[in-house]
């Protein structure tokens, strides 16, 4: 913990912030999982529209907010969270488009990697490529409490990409050739600052959007119709 607070970008308090944190992208979706599936929610900051809030889950706290689009948004919500209010571990609930027959639309894919498009890593100057990848304890909990719900997940190798509208065909033929499951854009970024801070994540994405067979879900169910990864995050081991 810091006195570093509140940061520029996290108008929280010390001590406002649990020390497990559900991170969706968007700050609507925020809002609408602290109001459906916590008890007593609060909000604790709103700097810019990004919503934190923190209640209590079956008894144990638990935070949740938003960290926008993007890797450069991830990385300053993350790291603020994870060095100057103490937290220890962020989940990504979020969504994901899927470039495999393995996961269709509302299947929950579990990031065991993350592939990534992004020069994040630069920062870090490494003598080689870094491989971001999820905490262990953390996946294994999550397949565990996914087998115990009878709820089907898709393990494996996600791709996080700077470029929404960068996905042609030939792009999208060349992850899934190497057995990417999906596609989205922050938790490459997640994985990397998690392991240089000494702390835990995981991204677990329900799927929106079918890159294959061009289906997807409206904007209304990509705020509330995740359920059931929402439970599976919600309720597995931290």
């Amino acid at each position: 913990m810091s006195s570093q607070v509140p940061t520029p970008h996290i108008s929280a308090a010390e001590g406002d912030f649990a020390k497990v944190v559900l991170m969706p992208g968007d700050p609507l979706r925020a809002r609408f999982i602290a109001e459906n599936f916590l008890e007593e929610p609060k909000l604790v900051t709103s700097v810019r529209n990004v919503l934190g809030y923190t209640g209590t889950y079956k008894g144990e706290p638990i935070s949740v907010m938003a960290s926008g689009m993007g890797m450069p948004s991830m990385g300053i919500y993350a790291t603020e969270l994870y060095k100057f209010y103490g937290v220890e571990t962020i989940i990504r609930v979020g969504s994901a488009g899927s470039i495999s027959p393995k996961a269709d639309l509302y299947d929950i894919v579990l990031a065991q990697g993350a592939c990534t498009t992004s020069a994040w890593q630069n920062q870090y100057h490494l003598p080689g490529t870094y491989a971001p990848i999820a905490d262990f304890d953390l996946l294994q909990s999550a397949v565990k409490r996914a087998a115990e719900m009878n709820t089907k997940v898709v393990v494996g190798n996600i791709l996080s990409n700077d470029a929404f509208y960068g996905e042609d065909e030939n792009f999208v033929s060349a992850w899934q050739r190497m057995g990417v499951l999906g596609i989205e854009m922050e938790t490459a970024a997640l994985y990397m600052i998690a392991a240089d801070l000494g702390k835990k994540a995981l991204g677990i994405f329900a799927i929106s959007d079918n890159l294959i067979t061009g289906k997807s879900l409206p904007s209304k169910e990509r705020e509330v119709g995740f359920g059931t990864m929402m439970e599976l995050a919600l309720s597995m081991e931290k």
